[in-house]
């Protein structure tokens, strides 16, 4: 198993053998077993603090045969970083000891380790720290039962080893307080009891940063992150997050700064064959350190970064990133803080060399750039002399960027002892007869609650982690190329959902320094008026705008579905809403309902010249033998069927429909009652030429008028049985057009329609037979001729009406009864008045009695 790896697996059996080890040993006395573990930094004190850090970050790899004890690890790679954590250790310590009010007459010691960044030296420094680091021989035995050598530890910087380390003393209930593991698995209080952090949980981060995602649009996130439990563990719960806010990775991929090369460049690969233009990196500074050369390498820009607080506001990174691939980054980082007389004390490192240890010789070789005189120096090596001074140095040493973290290690420290200060129940002085017990050091941690000098509130809640809040930061470039991390925005865990988030009034710079928000989706965004539909094989966020189909809309962005529109609405053109359906109607505005207007005065016109012809020349032959009073009748129900017609235009209602079809069905019926009278009359007339006949007795102008009269009557009372029943009335036709709303009137009763029209049928073929039985009459006698060819028509318009008007839709069919009802009526008063009217204004000398008699004269009627 690689030593950069420390499954969950392991830690339990671990732990299973310390049990074992030092609950169930049969021995009285014991041995110290393998060789001592020798603090770094140590002083003495009435109280011992363990610190653990990384002051180097590897090692050197070697091969072990088994055949012999494995040689100690040869640490690498100095790291400043570590340093400062330590400094600033040892400045709340001294800050402590110099108190008069916080632990008086106790002094703090603290033993301080360096495990090169491996983690299973953690785990020896952690059983050094609870069993005591004394160089004993393997002869020598001490009682078992001594207490721990330290109450509390601070440290480890990163999350995996924390998470094996807390294995360890969780044990023992040892007190530990880290300043910058993250992790969101270390909150779980049944597997590590007692760690603590003076930094939030990545839970918080990992939901932050899918907030800031979601913030900016972008749907479609590549995702990068180191191989450990601050990497995995970060993004499993940022992916979680995303996938509710609808946001979808394109990539998730790992390495570890260990991995080989071919690793790395496989993750490049993958970075460019992708088409996200954004990029989640949850990686460690190290780690970063190492993507960093090979971005550069490939001149990988374009992408726009959004990184965790491990990395976003180190100033290393952005002075290594020469080529520009991280410009207008944009992450999340602790709040900044200022610890008063910190900045001096981390700097003023001639204590340290004081302490004549070979590491601190050579970090002040490192820092210098010097060489202590332990052979001969080449031309191009000075020499150190313990003398040097930091003023002017620029390394990672002097940065002082990290000031939020080292105000963790600062805090750390305050909270052991503010809960020392209540366990010795020190008020002017201390209780020194209290034995000290880890657990009930422990138990007033998690209980403290307290302020810092600078007003910082310093409390723990049920998993051991602070308050979580963090700034956003924008990398944007200055002049020189010197990246400047400017705090755009806040994100506080404690606000409510919806208000966490919260950006300044200040301009963000986005990648390749543009002004303008990048956009990073799998596909672009779906407008109103269509729906998303998912492209098959793919993420949720890949998908077709498909447009609604007709009758429904989507009035949002990115709608998952349409919505049908009410019934009597429809959709616009863009889909985007529904509105009111056009009403159908025939109306007088329309050309055709225009045509039919025209039509229909243009017959109650020639209907009301012919009538003032015909009064004009009442008293002439034609007129007289033309049955006066059937013919005025006659023209009086022409023009009311003209008018009719005008009943079907116009938007319908109750009310009109009723109008127009009764008013249709008793106006025709009058007419032809007229029309068959006349033909009566003249059938009747020349029968009574005959010798022995009398028949005009039987049918003169009273039988006439009440023939008319009992005719219409019968019409009248279908009508009336109609209304009665079930009348017509407004329907609203919504089967023929989509798209519009047919005003259309129900026939109510369809028994109550075709005995109407069924009876001005039947009085239109009594009117024709009759008409055709008087065909033989004399020439200069032809109304009877005229009858018939007006029956004719009539019959003809009204039998092809039928079938027009069921095929025909909306308010063709109403156009279709107008024209027939205008067709039949001209149709009567063309063939039966016209040819009258040419003899009364055109052949005035044939309007004579005598021209009428012609050879066979019938007697006057």
């Amino acid at each position: 198993m690689s030593t950069q790896r420390w499954p969950e697996q392991s830690f339990a059996l671990l732990q299973l053998f310390l049990w074992v080890s030092f609950s169930l040993t049969q021995e009285p006395l014991c041995r110290q077993i393998g060789d001592p573990e020798i603090p770094q930094l140590s002083r003495d004190g009435d109280i011992i603090l363990g610190g653990i850090f990384y002051f180097h970050s590897s090692w050197k790899s070697r091969e072990n045969n088994y055949t012999q004890k494995p040689l100690p690890l040869e640490c690498i790679s100095l790291n400043f970083r570590e340093f400062q954590f330590a400094q600033a250790m040892l400045f709340a310590i001294e800050e402590v000891n110099n108190s008069t009010e916080l632990l008086p007459g106790i002094s703090l010691g603290y033993k301080i380790y360096d495990t090169c960044g491996a983690i299973t030296r953690s785990i020896k420094v952690a059983l050094a720290l609870n069993d005591g680091d004394e160089s004993v021989s393997l002869a020598s035995e001490g009682r078992c039962s001594r207490p721990v050598q330290v109450q509390a530890v601070m440290g480890e910087t990163s999350s995996s080893p924390s998470t094996a380390l807390a294995t360890v003393i969780g044990a023992f209930h040892i007190p530990q307080i880290s300043h910058f593991a993250t992790c969101a698995c270390l909150s779980d209080k049944t597997k590590y009891p007692s760690f603590l952090r003076t930094i939030p949980s990545d839970y918080y981060q990992s939901r932050a940063l899918a907030h800031l995602v979601k913030h900016f649009g972008w749907t479609w996130v590549g995702a990068i992150r180191t191989n450990d439990d601050y990497g995995n563990n970060g993004m499993a719960t940022f992916t979680e997050t995303a996938e509710q806010f609808g946001i979808c990775v394109e990539y998730s991929v790992s390495f570890f700064r260990t991995d080989p090369s071919e690793k790395i460049q496989k993750i490049i690969k993958t970075v460019k064959e992708s088409t996200a233009k954004v990029i989640v990196a949850f990686l460690s500074h190290r780690d970063m350190e190492v993507l960093i050369h090979e971005l550069s390498d490939h001149n990988l820009t374009g992408y726009q970064w959004v990184g965790s607080e491990s990395w976003i506001f180190d100033s290393q990174i952005a002075a290594m990133d020469k080529k520009h691939i991280l410009d207008g980054a944009i992450g999340l980082s602790i709040p900044k803080a200022q610890v008063g007389g910190l900045r001096e004390f981390i700097l003023d490192v001639r204590p340290l060399i004081s302490s004549n240890n070979e590491l601190f010789t050579t970090f002040w070789e490192a820092l210098f750039q010097c060489k202590f005189k332990k052979a001969q120096l080449t031309e191009f090596e000075k020499e150190c002399t313990g003398m040097e001074d930091l003023t002017g140095v620029e390394n990672s040493f002097t940065d002082m960027s990290l000031m939020p973290i080292f105000n963790n290690v600062y805090k750390g420290v305050y909270a052991v002892a503010h809960a020392l200060h209540n366990v010795l129940s020190c008020n002017k002085t201390c209780d020194n007869n209290v034995q000290l017990d880890p657990y009930t050091i422990l138990q007033h941690i998690q209980k403290i609650r307290f302020k810092t000098k600078e007003g910082n509130a310093v409390y723990f809640n049920e998993n051991g982690d602070p308050a979580a809040k963090y700034e956003i930061i924008n990398w944007q470039k200055r002049e020189n190329d010197i990246v400047s991390f400017v705090t755009v925005g806040v994100y506080d865990a404690s606000f409510p959902a919806g208000t966490q988030l919260n950006f300044q009034n200040t301009s963000i710079t986005w990648t390749q320094s543009s002004p303008q928000v990048p956009v990073s989706v799998c596909s672009d965004k779906c407008p109103p008026g269509t729906r998303k539909v998912l492209q098959k094989g793919k993420p949720v966020c890949c998908y077709d705008c498909i447009r609604c189909a007709e009758g429904e809309i989507s009035n949002s962005t990115d709608a998952v579905s349409c919505v049908r529109c009410p019934h009597e609405s429809w959709s616009n053109a863009r889909g985007d809403a529904c509105v009111k359906k056009e009403a159908e109607f025939l109306s007088f505005e329309e050309l055709m309902g225009i045509l039919l207007t025209s039509a229909a005065l243009l017959g109650t016109s020639l209907t009301a010249a012919v009538a003032f012809i015909f009064y004009r020349h009442r008293k002439t032959a034609l007129v007289r033998a033309n049955n006066s009073e059937l013919s005025f009748l006659l023209l009086f129900s022409l023009t009311l069927c003209f008018l009719c017609s005008l009943t079907f235009i116009g938007r319908p209602s109750d009310w009109s429909c009723m109008l127009r079809h009764t008013a249709f069905g008793i106006t025709f019926v009058l007419c032809i009652s007229c029309v068959l009278g006349k033909t009566m009359v003249v059938l009747m007339a020349f029968k009574a030429t005959l010798p022995g006949r009398n028949v005009m007795k039987c049918f003169g102008p009273t039988q006439q008028r009440l023939s008319v009269l009992g005719f219409t009557l019968v019409q009248v009372i279908i009508c009336i049985l109609w209304l009665s029943i079930s009348p017509p009335f407004l329907s609203k036709n919504f089967k023929e057009f989509k798209d519009k709303i047919i005003l259309e009137c129900s026939l109510g009763s369809a028994v109550g329609f075709w005995s109407v029209l069924g009876y001005i049928g039947l009085l239109a073929m009594l009117c024709f037979i009759c008409a055709f039985l008087a065909r033989k009459l004399p020439d200069n006698f032809n109304e009877a001729k005229f009858i018939t060819f007006s029956m004719l028509i009539f019959c003809a318009v009204w039998i092809a009406f039928i079938p027009a008007y069921v095929s025909s839709p909306g308010k063709f069919s109403v156009a279709v009864e107008i024209f027939a009802i205008l067709a039949s009526s001209f149709g009567l008063l063309i063939c039966i008045f016209i040819p009258k009217c040419y003899v009364m204004l055109l052949k005035p000398e044939k309007n004579t009695k005598k021209n009428m008699m012609g050879n066979r004269v019938p007697r006057e009627f």
